[in-house]
This record gives C-alpha cells, structure tokens and sequence, in this order.
C-alpha cells in the first residue's frame, strides 16, 4: 500500500484545484494515432496489423494514461497532501509521466529505479522537476520507494499495485475504448487479438475487462520477454514465483505484481531479448523512425499471432502499441555495442525475422 501522511483533512480548495489542473491537462491532449503496418503477405490473407502510437504522449509513452490516472486516484482517495512528496517505484517511463503530473501541481517527486535505466529517462525525470534515486537491482525498488516516502512524509504511488484499479475500465482515460473507435472503419474493426506488454499488469486488466464488458470476442495477449515470471506465473497460478528479472526495460518483472490479473489474459507469448531487439529494428525500417525495446516485444507475439492465424485460414486484425520512442535508448538498445556487450549477437534473430517476408512480400513461416 502506498505511503502517506497521517490522516488529516485536506483543505478542499486545494484538491478540487490539483484535479482541475489534471483535467484542463487532458483536455488539452488529442488522442494518439492508430498507425496500420504494411505487411503485403498478411494482407492479401486477410490479416491486417495495427500499433496504437502511445510515443506521441507528453511525456513519451503509454505511462502517461497511468500516470494520470494513479493521480487522480490518490488526490480522490486523500492520500496526497498540498507539498507532499511523490515517490514511485519504476523502470523508468512511468516515472517520467509521474515526475510530469507531479510538476503540474507544483509537488516533490522522487523516482526509484535500477541504476540501468536509460541515461535519457533519467535526464526526461530531472527535466521535470523530478529527482532519481538509484537502487542495484529492479528487486529493490519497492522497499526504498517506502522508507523514502515514509522519511520524507509523502506518498508512494505503488504502480504495481494500483495500476488495474486505478483506470476506469468502462470508460474515462480508457485506452481499450479509443483503439476500439479508431477502428471502427477497417477491414476488420473488432482485433481477433490484442497484443500488450505486462509491467505493472494494468493495461493487459483494462483491456480485458472492457471486451468483456462489451461482450467482444476480441482476446488479449501478453508479450512477456525473457527473465519475466508473468509466464510462469500465468501457467502456474503460483503467486509466490520469481524470476531473475527482464532486460527489456519496461515489461517484465521478478516477481508476480497484483495488477497482473492472469484471468484476464488468454495467451501469453515468451519473446526472448534478441528476438526483441531484432524486431524493434525492423519496425524502424518499416516506420522510418526508432521505437523502443518493448514494442519490438510486442511486435513478435503479433507476428506470431498472425502465423497461427494464416495458418488456420482465419483473418481478421491484430492491434497492439507503439509504447515509447527509440530516442530514449540510444545509448542502449539502439546502440549496436551495447547490445552484443550486454545481450548478445542479434544478427541471426533479426535474419529470421527478415525472413518473414521474401521479396516479393510472401508471407513465410516465423521460427
């Protein structure tokens, strides 16, 4: 449970100005864009893919949906005081968005993370206002984000925590509602998958409780990468499992977090690291632009998704995220040293991968 001050009032013109603000904030943001990728072979078989670009945010990713909600969650809840401290435990991007939301409302804000967090998010947390307070391994975030809340009389956000809970999935801030509207006009405007990334376990939730609410037949996947007990956990039901942890910053994590809620996932798809990064460049060949590590993850699961499909004859679309840009892991997962220092060699991953498609854009199968 996140840490807070003790239980005093909180003087009512100063909550309904902090929850105006982050309202007049969201009423100024457009939607992001749907983007369609141009994959030939699964076209002419029917199967048509989407990424929901979650980069053109204001802080860069699809953190900022749960930034804002876990806010406005916290200020409903009287768990954050005028002058309070934020504190977060993260791998980096909801950081970011917490560190933005934090400055609107002219609070402190600390982020917990692993001392392997990109140099570019650090620099995006300290560009808002934010201070970064480094642990050695993703196992520790959460009991430093405590004893720091607690010490300076703030709050803990606890995302892995909150993050199913805090988004209304019926509607408000809803990312599941906007991909479905967008679709409404293609081919095939109901996904037969919808493919995400488990971090927190928060947007597999939402997802997969509004199909079910609208009593859709679309099914959720989770991309889990390599190191993440989100898989055996998913297969297991064991709740007390962990796991080394995930090189893929961003998803995966050691231990089993309570927003992952595995009965709301239909599939989970293991990606390995080099698998991950070799789709992550490919997309930017496709796109003419980086993406991140993590939308390589869920690029994989898609085209595996879409294999199965072609391969039972069925069609239909496919709709997953863009999470966040490249630019944020340049000195990383778009650096080619790093990679073969820290992951190894990519190229026969990124060869199978290239050949998907053959010249003439022939679907093949996917190893």
């Amino acid at each position: 449970m996140g840490t807070m001050q003790a239980a005093l009032p909180i003087p009512t013109s100063w909550l309904h100005d902090a929850i105006a603000r982050i309202e007049a904030d969201y009423q100024r943001s457009a939607d992001t864009h749907l983007i369609p990728l141009n994959l030939p072979g699964f076209a002419r078989c029917g199967i048509d893919l989407y990424l929901k670009d979650e980069s053109t945010h204001p802080t860069g990713s699809l953190k900022h949906r749960l930034a804002r909600s876990l806010f406005l969650y916290a200020l409903c809840n009287g768990w954050i005081r005028e002058g309070a401290t934020i504190v977060e435990a993260s791998s980096g991007s909801t950081a970011v968005s917490e560190a933005y939301f934090a400055r609107l409302l002219d609070l402190p804000f600390v982020a917990v993370m692993p001392r392997s967090t990109s140099a570019e998010k650090v620099a995006q947390i300290e560009f808002h206002g934010g201070r970064c307070h480094f642990v050695d391994s993703a196992a520790e975030v959460y009991d430093a984000a405590r004893t720091i809340a607690h010490d300076t009389g703030g709050h803990y956000m606890d995302q892995f925590t909150y993050a199913e809970r805090a988004t209304d999935w019926r509607g408000n801030n809803n990312i599941a509602q906007s991909m479905f509207s967008q679709m409404q006009r293609e081919r095939h405007p109901v996904p037969r998958w919808i493919v995400v990334g488990a971090g927190t376990g928060g947007t597999s939730a939402t997802i997969g409780r509004w199909v079910r609410y609208q009593s859709l037949s679309t099914q959720v996947c989770v991309a889990d990468p390599e190191g993440s007990v989100f898989s055996a956990y998913h297969r297991t039901g064991d709740a007390t499992l962990t796991a080394c942890g995930s090189r893929i910053e961003g998803i995966g994590r050691p231990r089993v977090e309570p927003s992952f809620i595995p009965s709301l996932v239909d599939r989970m798809e293991e990606v390995d690291n080099l698998a991950s990064i070799a789709a992550m460049q490919l997309l930017g060949q496709l796109l003419g632009r980086r993406v991140g590590p993590s939308t390589g993850t869920n690029l994989v699961a898609m085209l595996r998704l879409a294999c199965d499909m072609r391969d039972r004859g069925e069609q239909g679309s496919i709709l997953s995220l863009l999470c966040d840009a490249g630019e944020r892991y340049l000195c990383t997962y778009h650096d080619a040293q790093w990679v073969q220092q820290q992951l190894g060699d990519v190229a026969p991953a990124l060869a199978r991968l290239q050949q998907l498609l053959d010249r003439q854009g022939q679907v093949q199968r996917w190893v």
